[in-house]
């Protein structure tokens, strides 16, 4: 409701360009550590930059589009941010390839955690999602703004929730940067 969505609306706005911002940091440092022979490596960078961006833009999408307005709209940013922001996870995979020459096991490690993490909350939220819909036969589920405990479809709402809030912190916590990520890096060099 109003202004509440209104003030969301802005804190994603603001998430969204900080997303980027950290998108394209990761991409420089991958660049700058990353040798010109490297193809591989090379290919996953550009590809973890554009699928960061759209994931980033999605999270724009999500929050001027609310869904209690255009529900169509809201449900495309939501797939550009978690299901693009998911195959963003390509990190991982880098992380991997530049172990133990740039960073340790240790950062592989954490960042495969939280890929499984993520994966976990979105499989948890899909089945969810899909379990309150069709228990709900003839209700706009899209515009249903309270919700009574007993009620059917209630737990599914809960669960899917819930599910929501870990995607949102697995995704934050991704894309916290580590000290042990920046302590090789003089940063006006992979900045700029």
């Amino acid at each position: 409701m109003a202004p509440e969505r209104c003030v969301f609306g802005i804190m994603l706005d603001v998430s969204a360009f900080l997303g980027m911002a950290t998108v394209y940091v990761r991409y420089k440092q991958v660049e700058a550590l990353t040798g010109e022979e490297e193809l591989k490596r090379i290919r996953l960078n550009r590809s973890g930059l554009l699928l960061g961006l759209i994931s980033s833009f999605g999270m724009c999408v999500v929050a001027n589009f609310q869904k209690t307005t255009l529900f169509s709209m809201h449900l495309v940013g939501a797939v550009l941010t978690f299901g693009v922001g998911a195959l963003y996870l390509v990190q991982t995979l880098l992380s991997f390839y530049m172990q133990p020459h740039v960073h340790s096991k240790n950062i592989y490690l954490v960042r495969l955690g939280v890929g499984l993490w993520t994966l976990c909350s979105i499989i948890t939220m899909f089945v969810s999602s899909v379990i309150m819909y069709s228990s709900l036969p003839g209700v706009d589920v899209a515009h249903k703004l309270h919700w009574t405990p007993g009620e059917t479809g209630y737990t599914a709402h809960i669960i899917s929730t819930i599910s929501e809030w870990s995607l949102a912190f697995s995704f934050i916590s991704f894309s916290s940067p580590t000290s042990e990520t920046f302590r090789y890096l003089d940063p006006p060099q992979w900045l700029f």
